[in-house]
């Protein structure tokens, strides 16, 4: 069996690749990060510690890689050959890998089994978004013949660190994966969670845990803390970030029927998560990137517009949304140019740009009320 897998960064090498390696494949990275790159050309193996209520260490061999920059003939071969592949890369270079995997798939056997291709991104729909990529760049009208694209969901906190092929990862993590596109040709992934409707999933996930991440992040920003383990122990930050879990967890709820008790103990334990002493995780890292965080259907404004379409209230969402407005460290570009729109901009242009809410939506006028507030 053969992986390839996009993006050889800490998810990748950390996450994705090393359940790609345990499940037996021969599992080849592919990455424009030319040191990156050489370093794992040059390396028998790299470590992933496990930190959190249980140390563990996995030792991860036997893989190749890739620069697809420099080497777009043997990225080809080794895509046309590949049983899965999988990407991490972020939503917004999806298209920029789209057109090495068209060319993969297009050059592999007609007799080959159909590939398995799976986006491992934080994002609703992430492989529908790849799969219209590829297939704006895929020549022939067989694609569907050769290839299988199924969603995925993914989980684990894997904090910044110094360079390094080794990666530091927390214990928990969860893959799910969409059982529907596959049929009875579902990929041999033991540690992959397999569901016949990702929907919720992903939801929970995005609105739990991307949500509670970045509200810790820009309240303890707010208030001067440095690591994430440490925000929740800083004033009342703990119970804001609660109360904004309490408002996802009610939409959750009314949408898909989860379990109150079951979605109050997965809360905890993300809370747990967020407070791990071992992982060394900044409140700058976290926030990163405060314009995608506040569009409109990422973990701010996704369950605010829901929660109060429904008449529902998201009063935490907005006191965290009005956190992150506020966020304006100097070295995130996105941070430096929500700045200058909010320095520069009426406050209905900034929700506009920054949210895509129209003026018709039941959050758009909360929203503006915040915009000005923070404009003082």
């Amino acid at each position: 069996m053969r992986a390839v897998h996009f993006g050889a960064g800490n998810i990748g090498r950390g996450f994705v690749g090393l359940l790609l390696a345990e499940a037996g494949y021969e599992l080849t990275f592919a990455d424009v990060a030319d040191q990156l790159i050489s370093e794992l050309q040059a390396a028998d193996s790299y470590e992933v510690h496990e930190v959190g209520d249980e140390l563990r260490t996995h030792v991860v061999t036997g893989f190749s890689a890739i620069n697809s920059a420099k080497d777009p003939e043997a990225l080809t071969e080794a895509l046309s050959t590949a049983d899965v592949i999988t990407t991490a890369v972020g939503v917004s270079i999806l298209k920029f890998v789209a057109p090495a995997i068209a060319a993969g798939i297009a050059a592999r056997s007609a007799d080959a089994p159909r590939v398995a291709v799976m986006a491992c991104e934080n994002a609703i729909g992430g492989t529908h978004i790849l799969q219209a990529e590829i297939r704006s760049n895929y020549a022939g009208d067989d694609l569907d013949e050769r290839a299988i694209f199924a969603n995925t969901a993914v989980d684990r906190i894997v904090p910044a660190q110094d360079p390094g092929l080794d990666v530091t990862v927390e214990n928990y993590f969860e893959w799910a994966i969409e059982t529907g596109p596959f049929g009875d040709q579902r990929p041999e992934i033991p540690g992959a969670t397999w569901v016949p409707d990702l929907a919720p999933y992903i939801e929970r996930k995005l609105f739990t845990v991307n949500t509670g991440h970045a509200t810790t992040a820009y309240f303890g920003y707010a208030a001067g803390v440095s690591k994430i383990s440490d925000a929740l122990n800083e004033g009342d930050i703990e119970t804001k970030v609660a109360a904004v879990l309490a408002e996802t967890r009610s939409l959750l709820v009314a949408k898909y029927g989860f379990d109150q008790a079951e979605l109050e103990a997965y809360a905890a334990k993300i809370m747990r998560r967020f407070a791990n002493p071992y992982l060394p995780d900044t409140v700058e890292r976290v926030g990163r990137s405060p314009l995608r965080k506040l569009s409109r259907n990422d973990r701010f404004v996704g369950p605010a517009s829901q929660l109060a379409e429904r008449g529902l209230s998201a009063d935490a969402l907005l006191a965290a949304m009005g956190a992150a407005l506020r966020f304006d460290y100097a070295e995130d570009p996105e941070a430096v140019e929500l700045q200058r729109l909010l320095g520069t901009e009426p406050a209905e242009v900034v929700v506009d740009a920054v949210t895509g809410l129209g003026a018709d939506h039941p959050l758009y006028a909360a929203m503006v009320e915040l915009v000005k507030s923070v404009q003082g």
